[in-house]
């Protein structure tokens, strides 16, 4: 436990290091001639990362087997939805000046502004039911299926990036890569589980141990204990004593 205590403090001071790099940055007025888009990009960036970073501990510990990742997942979604609030922020502060017609304009005039606003609501429903409170509240079913609009906010914020950057896109098309590799995964361990449900469902308990062992083979006599070959006999013996007048 000490051990998991300690990995968890490191990666959450990680975590903080691309704000961290920001504030240094701002501090020492070394952002560049355009400090908020810097911010801006940065922000959505490590967004982008984290929420990559996020989907990656279940296929991570599916594979390692390192049930303890899992401990992780909720930290890294919980920064992700940090540095989205950033970047939201900066937008709506530094960017706009809380010019509420301004920002409403943009939401619907500029379609990567549309699905970039959408990820961000789509996130803040996960991020105030991350408690084990709201998981006892949901239930477990329920609370699994909500917290699946992180793959739609994923989708959204490479899309996002993709049409903001419209010209250099290497960096939005690598993310866009890992996110289907990730997703990949996902949809075929769901297609695999969907299979061996329905073969479970179909098949008698015979026909299960015909598939996880193959078919069952007879022993040979020699194959056998001195004690189980005495005992076949002396029911071999039994059963010819009963059918004889």
């Amino acid at each position: 436990m000490k051990f998991l205590t300690w990995i968890k403090v490191i990666i959450f001071l990680l975590c903080l290091i691309p704000l961290g790099h920001l504030g240094w940055g701002a501090f020492t007025n070394n952002l560049g001639a355009n400090p908020i888009e810097v911010i801006t990009r940065s922000t959505g960036k490590w967004t982008l990362i984290f929420l990559l970073i996020t989907l990656s501990v279940s296929p991570l510990r599916k594979i390692t087997r390192l049930q303890w990742l899992i401990k992780f997942r909720r930290m890294l979604g919980l920064f992700a939805f940090f540095y989205i609030c950033l970047h939201f922020t900066t937008y709506i502060w530094l960017d706009q000046f809380f010019d509420i017609m301004a920002i409403g304009k943009d939401v619907i005039k500029r379609p990567f502004i549309t699905v970039g606003f959408s990820s961000f609501v789509l996130l803040i429903p996960l991020a105030l039911t991350s408690t084990r409170g709201m998981i006892k509240r949901l239930g477990g079913r329920r609370w699994q299926q909500l917290h699946r609009l992180i793959y739609l906010s994923a989708i959204g914020g490479v899309v996002h990036f993709l049409w903001l950057v419209k010209a250099d896109l290497q960096r939005p098309l690598i993310y866009g890569a890992v996110l289907m590799l990730l997703l990949g995964f996902r949809i075929a361990v769901w297609a695999r589980l969907t299979q061996v449900v329905k073969f479970f469902s179909k098949h008698r308990p015979t026909d299960l141990r015909r598939w996880l062992w193959g078919p069952a083979r007879r022993r040979s006599p020699e194959h056998l204990s001195p004690h189980s070959r005495l005992l076949g006999r002396g029911q071999a013996r039994a059963g010819r004593s009963v059918g004889r007048p």
